[in-house]
């Protein structure tokens, strides 16, 4: 990683924050280090015995966290337009796919946001990368997590080809076993939970599920440094050893 994003992530100096609550954070999560993996050289979640023969594309979505109106830590979240061709009306974290110019994970993440929801870079200060989930359309999703450092600065501006609302949320409701249900599924013999929470806002109902409570799950863990206070029974993917061989065959 060689971006000003992750010169702070990797040891560099201290940039501002809005409260002496966000830099202790930041600096909490400056030494947070992604358990260790086999997909690829730089280490994700799914473990697959043959990384030769399976490198999926990538992508990063941010979580943007700031403090509430009542002290809490809010991230914000995004209901997709209903005219996109996947997860269309969905809620989801800002993001996307990596493009050539990027020079990191968290490059992709700001650029994503700010095309999105008009959320400029340099309102955002990159503290720590999460380690890579697999989307269900085989995206290496890494999670960025990166401060807001000037809240009433950031006036939302959603894309309309892209984005429906945007809103955030209490960070810590993802640990918390309230107002969610989880459902157990299954892929190539791997069982699994799949989360589903509900939030009110403004006379507003989203449900927040799938791959971005997943995150927001192991976000919310590793900021408040504890587990959800249910089971979370996350997929581990050795399936995808089968999968890299189907692709590797095409």
């Amino acid at each position: 990683m060689a971006s000003s994003t992750a010169s702070f992530v990797n040891g560099g100096s201290l940039p501002s924050f809005p409260s002496q609550r966000l830099l202790a954070l930041a600096q909490q999560l400056r030494h947070y280090k992604p358990p260790p993996c086999s997909l690829d050289e730089e280490s994700v979640t799914p473990v697959v015995q043959n990384p030769e023969k399976f490198r999926p594309k990538r992508a990063a979505v941010l979580i943007c966290l700031f403090e509430g109106d009542a002290g809490d830590l809010r991230v914000i979240l995004t209901k997709r337009s209903l005219t996109m061709s996947t997860h269309s009306g969905e809620v989801s974290l800002p993001g996307g796919k990596a493009e050539e110019g990027d020079k990191d994970d968290g490059d992709t993440a700001t650029r994503e946001a700010k095309e999105e929801i008009g959320l400029d870079p340099s309102l955002v200060n990159v503290v720590t990368f999460l380690e890579p989930f697999l989307s269900k359309h085989l995206l290496r999703v890494v999670p960025v997590i990166g401060i807001l450092n000037d809240r009433k600065a950031f006036k939302p501006k959603p894309n309309p080809a892209e984005v429906d609302a945007v809103f955030d949320v209490p960070l810590e409701m993802f640990i918390k076993d309230e107002n969610r249900i989880a459902e157990e599924r299954e892929m190539m013999g791997e069982k699994y939970l799949l989360h589903f929470f509900d939030y009110e806002t403004e006379n507003k109902k989203y449900l927040i599920w799938g791959l971005t409570a997943g995150i927001l799950i192991r976000a919310a863990s590793v900021v408040y440094q504890r587990p959800p206070a249910f089971p979370e029974q996350s997929p581990k993917y050795e399936f995808l050893r089968d999968v890299g061989k189907i692709t590797n065959a095409h």
